[in-house]
């Protein structure tokens, strides 16, 4: 009896955990259905006033495409680096290997605006202006602990006899590589990149100190329109950067399942 009473108290507790998770997300995107010009529920009618207003908005799609560009690019570089970093820890027999992956998954740990700090007197030591280059350069800094710790946990449970199996039926070393051990991390490979993208994509602490006036990330737009004109136009961007994070959820549950992601 007392272990029925647990599993049911531990589904309400779970259920309250993801109500009160979610609701400000389904309150925002309520929100930007409204016809009010304030933040306000819609109360009986509902308008897409807010994402024509979205749509409208002069410099909105050039800070998406460079917020784009730069999370993809940053995830391509976050995967290779990443995934040769992930290989020399697993299979690397030298001293501070664990040492070495704490100090790869630190940013994690650190406040984003001390790295952000960082990066920029480190940037303004070597001369590095360029705002694409500085944003592409931090972001890898942000996405490598994703790829770097899902690719080790993902290489401990592969079997490396597999490439000594296929080495021995006539491959190479490195098609061995591509045709074994590359099938069998896609999950890994997958999972990461998808969470890279999308921290990323959503970066503020780090991007706020490499960006100018001219050159801005979605995040730091936001909060220049929350500035200068708020209105829920805020609301229907982040309506938007909602359904783009359940579009790569649901990518990802299709071509890996939800519960082969929860284990990385």
């Amino acid at each position: 009896m007392s272990a029925r009473w647990n599993r049911i108290a531990g589904g309400l507790l779970m259920a309250a955990t993801a109500v009160f998770m979610l609701a400000p997300l389904v309150v925002v995107v309520l929100v930007s259905f409204s016809p009010s010009p304030v933040f306000n529920l819609p109360e009986g009618q509902w308008s897409l006033r807010w994402y024509r207003a979205m749509l409208a908005k002069e410099g909105l799609a050039d800070t998406v495409l460079l917020s784009a560009a730069v999370a993809a690019g940053a995830t391509l570089a976050a995967l290779v680096l990443g995934t040769l970093c992930a290989i020399a820890i697993e299979q690397g027999r030298f001293r501070g290997r664990e040492a070495l992956l704490a100090f790869l998954v630190s940013p994690l740990m650190m406040p984003g605006l001390v790295i952000g700090v960082a990066l920029l007197q480190a940037f303004r030591a070597v001369g590095l202006a360029n705002v694409f280059w500085s944003l592409l350069i931090g972001h890898v800094v942000i996405t490598l602990p994703y790829v770097t710790r899902t690719v080790h946990a993902s290489l401990a449970l592969f079997d490396t006899r597999l490439l000594e199996a296929a080495q021995t039926l006539g491959l190479s070393r490195p098609r061995a590589l591509l045709q074994v051990m590359v099938p069998a991390l896609a999950p890994a490979f997958l999972t990461s990149g998808l969470f890279a993208f999308l921290a990323s994509m959503d970066n503020y602490p780090i991007s706020i100190f490499l960006t100018d006036a001219r050159s801005k990330t979605l995040p730091i737009e936001i909060l220049h329109y929350l500035e200068e004109s708020p209105d829920p136009t805020i609301a229907a961007i982040s309506a938007c950067l909602i359904l783009l994070a359940a579009v790569v959820l649901f990518i990802a549950e299709r071509l890996v399942g939800l519960r082969r992601l929860a284990q990385f």
